[in-house]
């Protein structure tokens, strides 16, 4: 696992770029990410979108299971699943990925959210599913 080449990865999601995500830490079956909940990323009722939610989790999640990979590889969602456990309230997200399970064609990984107001962490999101390797293209 490198450093760089989880960096070098992350820096060509231009969705990240949108949401103005930035990756906090990197270790070896683990990924932490944070966003800033902008104007333009709320729901109705004035808390974090699901969506901004799920695509860091979802990143997070990936990112992890990529840590654990050979330079040949790559990974794509199989499949994840959300549960929404607390309105997203505060200036910021945090998502940590991690691996549950590796394996050769299915990685089971898991993430949880944290809505961040004031330095005080809200676990508002808890994501679980598994990323299949595929070859660099």
């Amino acid at each position: 696992m490198t450093d760089s080449r989880i960096r070098a990865s992350f820096a060509r999601q231009s969705m990240m770029t949108s949401l103005g995500a930035e990756l906090i830490a990197i270790a070896e079956g683990a990924v932490e990410i944070g966003a800033p909940i902008g104007a333009d990323f709320l729901q109705q009722q004035g808390f974090a979108h699901a969506g901004l939610t799920f695509a860091l989790g979802d990143s997070a999640a990936g990112y992890s299971a990529l840590s654990l990979l050979p330079e040949d590889r790559e990974v794509v969602t199989s499949e994840i699943g959300i549960h929404l456990l607390a309105p997203a309230r505060g200036n910021r997200l945090i998502a940590r990925g991690r691996v549950v399970k590796p394996g050769r064609r299915l990685i089971v990984v898991a993430s949880d959210v944290y809505a961040v107001s004031e330095g005080r962490e809200v676990h508002v999101a808890t994501l679980q599913g598994t990323m299949v390797p595929v070859p660099v293209a």
